[in-house]
């Protein structure tokens, strides 16, 4: 299984790394890994999120889902939050925010608008 049974939060190694930390949290790879895997070192798009997870294999839902609660979020996701100053990646996992920027957290990191998609077991 390419996911990982608990993340080790990672901070972001620079503020455009969120979706890379974010992918190696997920996927227990270093974060200079998955800058090779992405194909970049700056922000990630969701195409290369989603080029990302298929070459780590990890499965996941390519739906874009509008979340308002935390109670509405599935076991397993990676949000596209929209905070003060950009858009910006994070990671639920069973019950656990792991924020690049943040750190672990029991709730939402500050954000307007929350997206999620969800990871598979």
């Amino acid at each position: 299984m390419p996911l990982v049974k608990k993340p080790i939060h990672i901070f972001e190694p620079t503020p455009l790394q969120c979706g890379q930390a974010v992918l190696a949290m997920l996927s227990g790879e270093s974060v200079e890994s998955i800058i090779k895997i992405c194909g970049t070192d700056r922000e990630t798009t969701l195409k290369q999120m989603f080029l990302s997870l298929d070459k780590l294999g990890i499965s996941y839902r390519r739906e874009r889902i509008e979340i308002g609660e935390k109670g509405s979020l599935p076991e397993i996701c990676i949000l596209s939050l929209e905070t003060p100053h950009c858009w910006h990646w994070s990671l639920y996992f069973c019950g656990t925010f792991y924020d690049p920027e943040y750190g672990i957290l029991s709730d939402f990191p500050p954000s307007n608008r929350r997206y999620c998609f969800e990871i598979l077991r």
